[in-house]
């Protein structure tokens, strides 16, 4: 296992010990992965399948390109079908701790890739390298990592990510298999909950090098991309029912702590805050086009909904190698991963994306909307009469 070493505060001490193995839970969990990964080398080889020729390029042999990320619900832009040789995909995220409004004067702290909740979605094909900087400013007050679902060892990056305050490192992973994944920080111990509550969390999307495909093998084509990352907060409450704020970050934390060993957030949002993505910030499309949506959930199961809509192609499980699941009402996304949904709007208006927990979607923030222009089909539906009085 990489060392590190740090002349920071307590505080990051503690964090590093819990990392290393000094907490029983991710002590445990490092040191079962690290003897897996150990035994499980003599096996490597004996019962791989053949692979496409893409997959044998190392990652001296590739070009370069950088990928200018930006913030949800925007993907950055990306070929859907693969140029080419695979390529190293450069990715810079610079992680920012700041409080933030959830509604209403109500604040929360939150650990930010790149300043947003969530993070933005890092685009790749199947068989790219991504080489991922992550910068800590020596502003903030917490060391962090990155843990990449879509990685294969070492706790997902996250054994070769921690940084303190002050500092920044690269590594660097092969996009082995194609989906949307969950990226978030794992800095060990009660931090690791902690800090996803605190929105430290986003996704990736690994598209075949030959894009989608229906479940005959037909090529799945989207006009435009949204991602949508779901997020739990758990706000405490003081004897007035009054939501409290924290000055510092650290003050937050105990009490932010018990709240969230109930299981019942405060808040459940879309984007980091209720109305993130509703009025002025709605996303928007045109009948007649697809649109693909990415939908993540670090912490908890969720059920996007398009009201008004459907799932024409749904990968619930996130798996591109999988057919996709068609015409489905609501879909269900496991806690620590992400789907992806693709729709064609029929109609104009305005729609709720939302989670079909309609409690979570109305009462706590778990609702977006979609304005669609275009021309109404009154074939698709129709008012037959206005509404009028029962004699």
């Amino acid at each position: 296992m990489k060392k590190h070493t740090s002349n920071s505060p307590a505080v990051i001490d503690e964090q590093r010990r819990q990392f290393l193995g000094g907490s029983v839970g991710m002590g445990l969990v490092g040191a079962g992965l690290a003897a897996g990964l150990i035994s499980g080398q003599a096996q490597a080889g004996t019962n791989a399948k053949k692979v496409d020729r893409m997959a044998n390029y190392t990652a001296d042999q590739l070009e370069r390109v950088t990928q200018t990320l930006v913030a949800p619900p925007m993907v950055p832009k990306h070929d859907q079908v693969a140029k080419g040789k695979p390529k190293i995909v450069e990715v810079k995220l610079v992680i920012e701790e700041k409080q933030v409004e959830l509604e209403n004067g109500t604040k929360a702290w939150v650990c930010a890739f790149n300043g947003s909740v969530p993070g933005p979605l890092i685009v790749c094909h199947q068989h790219d390298f991504v080489e991922l900087t992550l910068v800590n400013p020596k502003t903030n007050a917490l060391a962090h990592n990155i843990d990449l679902h879509s990685a294969t060892g070492a706790l997902g990056g996250g054994e070769l990510t921690l940084v303190s305050p002050g500092q920044e490192v690269t590594f660097r992973f092969k996009a082995t298999k194609a989906g949307t994944f969950v990226y978030h920080c794992a800095p060990g111990g009660v931090m690791i909950p902690w800090h996803v509550a605190m929105g430290m969390h986003g996704a990736i999307m690994v598209l075949p090098r030959d894009g989608l495909k229906d479940a005959d093998g037909n090529p799945v084509h989207y006009d435009k991309a949204y991602y949508v990352g779901e997020a739990d907060f758990y706000i405490p409450k003081d004897d007035k029912g009054q939501y409290k704020s924290y000055p510092e970050i650290m003050g937050s934390m105990n009490e932010v702590l018990e709240v969230m060993k109930t299981l019942t957030p405060s808040h459940v949002v879309f984007n980091g805050a209720v109305g993130a993505l509703t009025g002025k910030n709605a996303m928007t499309a045109k009948v007649g086009e697809s649109v693909l949506f990415v939908h993540s959930q670090a912490n908890r199961d969720t059920r996007p909904h398009i009201i008004g809509g459907h799932g024409d192609y749904v990968w619930a499980a996130g798996s591109f190698a999988d057919a996709p699941q068609r015409d489905l009402e609501t879909w269900m996304v496991a806690g620590g991963s992400a789907c992806a949904a693709l729709y064609n709007f029929r109609q104009p208006g305005l729609y709720a994306y939302v989670n079909h927990n309609l409690i979570e979607a109305i009462m706590k923030g778990a609702a977006a909307h979609i304005k669609v222009d275009g021309e109404w089909d009154d074939n698709l539906m129709v008012q037959i009469r206005k509404p009028t009085n029962i004699a």
